[in-house]
């Protein structure tokens, strides 16, 4: 049997979906899994950052509330940085070809947190010292790079120093909105002096975070007379208010509840923090994800015009029916398993 017969058969098997839906059906997939990403992969990078301001005991249990999760967070961002490769070709070269000096750094900063993960829990006590650094030197890379990424597409990849200055504040953001993340979920994961730690690290992260979401919500419909419209015409005006108003009752509600954890021993309420990060981050995700629709490069090419053939999307998409649920029934897994209060990670 021909190579083509056989594509052309397991085409066959998703003639449900019309051609121009699976461009879309793919730009879902890839936000999903970026969201997914960041959440995730965010939380111990910003584990990783807050190492430098916490002494040896508690370096080792940040280290331990991370440990069963962190390697296996970065699949979702292979996955999708892979469906834009697959999906959307096009628009795979042109913004990486922008993008290649964060990617760098961003790919370096992700061995060096590898390398010294695994390391540091091996090392001699006195090598240890120089293994926390790379591991924390690692997440700052990574945040620093997803950062100005994000600053630099938004601001459609334009080459001067408002731009580049823009996309720097953004990384410094999201390094505070990973230390958000991870400080929130060592209130959850752990207890004593380090929860009350993470309690103050938080609120230190929590208005440099929102400052970057204001950022990028006053930037992009300054970028785009496309984008501006969409948010301040009418009616859609009316429809778009709560998304601006909930991020703001999120952020004073978060900083309300974690003024309240300040000396405080109750574990009732541990969740709270990471929960309203969490949903912060999704709702700030939604608005951009809005935004930008149904453009994959601003105002320059649509997610129909990047995408591949949709004989080859049908093909990937049944390979992303099968993945997809692996991966995210794993996840799930494992943060079953080692759900709970985190305990020391020390072994030789």
């Amino acid at each position: 049997m021909s190579t083509t017969t056989s594509l052309l058969e397991v085409t066959n098997m998703l003639p449900w979906i019309p051609d121009d839906m699976l461009p879309l059906i793919f730009a879902g997939l890839m936000g999903f899994t970026l969201l997914l990403y960041g959440l995730l992969d965010g939380l111990d990078l910003g584990v990783g950052v807050l190492l430098r301001r916490a002494n040896i005991d508690d370096k080792h249990m940040m280290i331990a509330s991370i440990g069963p999760f962190w390697d296996a967070n970065e699949t979702w961002l292979v996955l999708g940085i892979g469906l834009l490769l697959v999906a959307f070709p096009s628009a795979h070269g042109i913004i990486l070809g922008e993008l290649y000096i964060p990617v760098l750094v961003l790919l370096l900063g992700l061995i060096l947190r590898g390398v010294a993960f695994d390391f540091r829990v091996k090392a001699r006590a006195n090598h240890q010292p120089l293994w926390n650094a790379a591991f924390y030197l690692g997440s700052l890379m990574a945040c620093l790079a997803q950062g100005f990424m994000l600053g630099h597409f938004l601001t459609n990849f334009a080459h001067s120093w408002m731009a580049y200055g823009f996309s720097a504040f953004i990384g410094l953001c999201f390094v505070a909105g990973y230390a958000l993340l991870g400080a929130c979920w060592l209130i959850l994961k752990t207890e004593g002096l380090l929860r009350q730690r993470a309690v103050h690290w938080a609120r230190g992260a929590l208005w440099l975070t929102a400052a970057g979401i204001a950022a990028i919500s006053l930037a992009t419909p300054l970028v785009s007379a496309r984008m501006a419209e969409r948010w301040f015409s009418l009616p859609n005006l009316y429809y778009l208010l709560p998304i601006p108003v909930v991020t703001t009752a999120l952020v004073l509600m978060l900083d309300r509840v974690l003024a309240s954890l300040i000396g405080n021993d109750n574990e009732r309420y541990s969740w709270v923090p990471f929960t309203g990060v969490v949903t912060l981050f999704c709702i700030a995700s939604g608005g951009l994800a809005y935004s930008l629709f149904p453009y994959i490069i601003i105002d320059q090419m649509t997610i129909w015009d990047a995408a591949s053939d949709p004989e080859a999307l049908r093909v990937v998409l049944l390979g992303v029916m099968f993945v997809l649920p692996v991966i995210l029934a794993y996840t799930a897994f494992s943060y079953r398993v080692f759900w709970g209060k985190a305990e020391p990670l020390l072994y030789r």
